[in-house]
Order: structure tokens, then sequence, then C-alpha cells
């Protein structure tokens, strides 16, 4: 995602990173890169679990310049745990875009950030010059032999999966030739892996599909009925449908080369649900008062044609916008009828959710768990608990470790038990660690924990790779 230079801009001052909240603490950058066997581990690590857990997050490899939008801005860092017969192993490395490449050459940085209208000139850039910095920095996901860091609304970069090197732009046979977002889903049943991106000039939103084997399937296809760039960071799959939720934030490219911000919160518009057909017709559409969605859990067909998705709701985008009330959050279930456009939406818990993750495999179809970033309830104090929600029993189960700032959870099945990871770092001593817990009861604690030689910046999004 980037904003096209119109006129000469000056180059923007240091950002202040002392003073940054998303550059300081659990988030400020880790420049150092390492490969360490053998971490220490506290229990004992399952030996039925067998692959590697990676994590993508923005991490800038030089103090950034003019601003920094937290979760756009940052160059991508990929960190990886391998997990084998109860030993673990840890590697991480800076995603090389043409310009972090060059600014490692220069020593300093030398491009701003997404929302700044800035570009550098020859004398700095070279080549380069006038170009915007490249963000891989959202998502990392594994699809028919490409392993891919995702951005937002660009082409992903391809990675060497055994030296997490940066192997460069990838299309996917032209499925992304315009780009993608940062969440493509993949349909375990069809082994299709479908995706949507949007941009600053229409047709605004397109969709695309990725067959198993890696071509091409269905290259960018226009969404008819969009006439406003939007930002959409997630979607939903399910067998029949592509779901996407157009909340009103609405990119405003005039306002940003005036100095002004770049997205705007637009409520009295709503939100727009378009039901896209897998197989091809007119999109189905459904409205919605204003909410805000980041992510997804998951989303499934119902018996009756209607269609049911779960994710977490917020009142507006924090950081984009700033209405002057509180921005609650919920983990919401809503149903959408296809055929009337009407939106039926339940409230599963009423308090600050993130993140939320399912086990995978079930993607397209009705999950079990949800597991979340969140607040216990009846407790004070922010989203420092893993949350466990039980979709058919409608329980409730949570972990929160004292003093550890928790990142996504992972669902991860082994050969013989099934397991939620994630990376935590422990604010007493900003160590960061790899946390393993039982499906079964994932509010009894870790079954172990693996020390990772460096800390781990606070980041976003990951994948397991089972072996």
């Amino acid at each position: 995602m980037s904003i096209t230079k119109t006129h000469k801009i000056p180059r923007p001052a240091p950002v202040d990173m002392a003073h940054h909240a998303h550059l300081s603490g659990v988030f400020a950058p880790q420049r150092q890169e390492v490969d360490v066997r053998d971490l220490e581990v506290v229990g004992s690590l399952p030996k039925d679990l067998n692959g590697a857990y990676l994590r993508n997050g923005p991490n800038p490899r030089f103090d950034p310049i003019g601003t920094y939008v937290y979760p756009i801005d940052g160059d991508a860092m990929l960190h990886r745990v391998e997990l084998a017969e109860g030993t673990a192993r840890y590697t991480n490395q800076f995603v090389r875009t043409p310009q972090v490449v060059a600014e490692e050459k220069a020593g300093h940085v030398i491009w701003a950030n997404a929302t700044d209208a800035y570009r550098p000139g020859a004398d700095e850039a070279g080549d380069l010059a006038g170009t915007a910095r490249e963000l891989p920095d959202i998502n990392v996901v594994r699809h028919a032999g490409r392993l891919l860091a995702m951005a937002e609304a660009d082409q992903p970069y391809r990675i060497d999966p055994e030296t997490l090197g940066t192997i460069g732009r990838d299309s996917c046979d032209g499925a992304m030739a315009i780009g993608s977002t940062a969440h493509p889903k993949l349909d375990p049943a069809t082994g299709e892996l479908v995706l949507f991106n949007y941009m600053f000039e229409p047709p605004y939103l397109t969709w695309s599909v990725v067959a198993a084997d890696g071509s091409a399937l269905r290259t960018p296809t226009p969404v008819e009925g969009v006439d406003t760039p939007l930002m959409i960071h997630d979607m939903v799959l399910t067998e029949r449908y592509i779901v996407l939720l157009l909340c009103p934030l609405v990119f405003d490219i005039a306002k940003v080369l005036t100095g002004g911000a770049v997205l705007d919160w637009q409520p009295d518009r709503g939100t727009r649900i378009a039901l896209i057909p897998r197989a091809g017709g007119p999109v189905r559409w459904a409205s919605d008062d204003a909410f805000w969605v980041w992510h997804f859990a998951n989303g499934f067909d119902l018996p009756d044609g209607s269609v049911c998705v779960d994710y977490a709701q917020w009142a507006y985008p924090g950081g984009f916008a700033d209405p002057g009330t509180p921005c609650d959050g919920a983990l919401v279930r809503a149903v959408i009828d296809p055929g009337t456009g009407k939106v039926t939406r339940t409230v599963v818990a009423d308090r600050d959710v993130e993140f939320p993750r399912i086990d995978d495999r079930s993607t397209t179809q009705r999950h079990g768990t949800i597991a979340t970033l969140g607040k216990v309830a009846g407790r004070t104090g922010g989203m420092d608990a893993l949350l466990f929600f039980d979709m058919a029993a409608g329980s409730e189960t949570y972990w929160a470790p004292s003093h550890v700032a928790v990142g996504e959870p992972i669902f991860m099945p082994g050969s013989e038990h099934e397991y939620w990871g994630m990376i935590g770092t422990d604010r007493t001593d900003m160590s960061s660690w790899f946390y393993v817990l039982p499906a079964a009861d994932p509010g009894s604690g870790p079954l172990a924990k693996v020390r990772l030689p460096i800390r781990v910046p606070a980041g976003l999004h990951g994948a397991w790779l089972a072996a």
C-alpha cells in the first residue's frame, strides 16, 4: 500500500521512538539476526509435535522518519521456532526488499512509511528514486511450495523455506498481479488459496484464486458495486462464498498530499457486506450499522443457505479514528441471509478481543474453539490473556500469565495430541519465549516454554507449518 507523490515534499523528521508506544518496550525493533539450536526448554516439549512456527511482524531496519502507524508500518522480520523430537531451534531474518537492501548499503534510513507522501530522490535512492517503502510485514503463508511474506494490498515476497532468505516479489502466476491483502484464505478441501485486494482507483476491489498446484485459477476479478476506495484488512471463506465486510474506513489521497490523514472514518456510510459466489455470479449485498473489523476467526454456510461469520468487532478503527467515545470491542457471531440481506449479530464475549484463530483445518466448516488475545471477564487491565471460546459448548477458559505480553495464538496439531502455541515477552526482563499449551485444557497453562535467544518484538501473524 503506497501513496503516489505529486509534488516535492521535504524529508520528514525522525520519529521519537522512545515515546512511541509501538516502537518502544515490547515493540522496540530487533536488529539482530541469529540462528540458534538446542534452545533451553522449561518443562517438556511434546515429542509428537514436529514442525515450525513462523511469525511475521513490523520491525524497522533503521530508526524511521516521518510517521509510524502500527500495524501497517515497519520493515518485515520473520521469526521461526522449529520443534523436532522435543528440541527447539530459533532463526530470524529481515525480508530484504530493495528499499531495505539500499538502506543497509547506505547505513541509515532513506524511505519514510506508508502514510507519508515523501519519496526520496536519486541523490539518496539512485534507481529507486520516487518509490515507496515496501512492507511485506503482516503475515506469512505457505501454499503450493511457496512461502510468502504478505503485505497490505501489495504483492508478497517469496521466502526460501530453508534459510528464510528473500527470493523476491511473487505474483503467484498472476493471481496476485496487482497485489493481495495480508490474509488470503486456504480452503483445506480444495487446496485453493483465495484472496482479495483493494486499490485507490477503480475498480477499487478485486478477488482472485490460486489453484492447489500454484497456478492462477482466477486472475484479479473486479467486485461489482464498489465505488469508493476502502481499507479492508481480512476476509472470510466458506464453501460457497467469499465474505468481505466493507467497513466505512475511506482512503482520502487528496488529504494526505496536503498533510492530512490518509484514512477517514465515515460511520454514516454504515457497513456493507459482500457475499461473492466462488462459483461466479452476481454479488449478494447486505447492510448494517457502522462497525470495524480487523480480523475474522472463520465462516461457514448454514443449511438454510445463510452464512455464519465469527470475528473480533470494534466500534471504530482505533489509531485511524477518534470519535471521542470508547472503542469497545467484542467477539461477535453474525448470520447473513444472502436472499434478504438481513444481518443478525450475536455477542459471544462483550469485551476487547483480537487475533481470533481456529484450527485452520476447519476453515470453511463449522469450527470448535476460537482462541484470541483479550481481556478476562471481570478483571481490569489490558488485553493480557489468551482466551479460548468453545463455540459448541458455549464455554470459555483463559490463560493469563503475569508480566507476559502475549502474542497471537496458533493451533498446532501433533501426531497424537493437539496444542496451542504463541510467542510472548516477559516484561520484567524482556526475555521472549515460545509457549506450548494443551488444546484439551489450555487454561491449565503451558506444557513447556522455550527461551528464545533474543527478544522478539510484539508483532502480528503467524502460521504453523507441520513437518
